[in-house]
């Protein structure tokens, strides 16, 4: 099973949208995969526990977690080869990680952790609460916005991973990210190019 969790190598710049729920990730991955004429990698989740929700009224436990972390992750390696110098991921194991430690006691799987601690991404947007809360069937804990903010940003300090935060309007937050994203793309030499000559 662990090799369904691990990333295909590409010479190739990897970003992820990361944070709390209703924060605008989604929103933020179109965009950027727009202006950087590149594919962005959805969010396996939410595909997977609204069919969940639909079929039997039930809401995500502990045992969708793997099979979540490996949906997703054949998403991106398969996506990672249509991208064109840079992949933009509405998530990534190590916010899947966060989640489980935060709904289910402290509980991780042996076989996500690692992988969530050795995937490796140029740089994490992390999008903060300051976006109204848009309810839908999946989504729940409005009032522990600020809680599960903080568990997003303690995992990626406590793994030493490379982050910016996003603030404010849509737009500001669009052109923040273009501009540090930029700067990681001069500092790149031979990115793989789509069509792949």
């Amino acid at each position: 099973m662990e090799k369904n969790l691990n990333q295909q190598a590409a010479n190739i710049v990897r970003i992820v949208l990361f944070g709390p729920e209703s924060t605008g990730k989604t929103t933020l991955s179109r965009l950027l995969a727009r202006h950087y004429n590149t594919v962005w990698v959805r969010e396996f989740a939410r595909e997977y526990l609204q069919e969940k929700w639909n079929n039997e009224r039930k809401t995500c436990e502990s045992s969708d977690l793997i099979p979540i972390a490996i949906g997703q992750m054949k998403l991106e390696n398969e996506l990672v080869q249509k991208a064109d110098r840079l992949l933009i991921c509405d998530t990534d194991l190590l916010e899947t990680k966060v989640y489980s430690e935060e709904y289910y006691g402290g509980f991780v799987d042996a076989s996500l952790e690692k992988a969530a601690i050795e995937n490796k991404y140029d740089l994490y947007l992390l999008t903060y609460i300051d976006t109204p809360w848009d309810e839908d069937d999946i989504r729940d804990r409005p009032e522990l916005r600020i809680e599960m903010f903080d568990a997003f940003e303690n995992a990626l300090k406590k793994y030493n991973r490379p982050y910016i935060l996003l603030k404010g309007e849509k737009d500001f937050r669009l052109e923040t990210a273009i501009q540090a994203i930029d700067e990681i793309l001069k500092s790149k030499s031979n990115l793989q190019r789509f069509p792949k000559k």
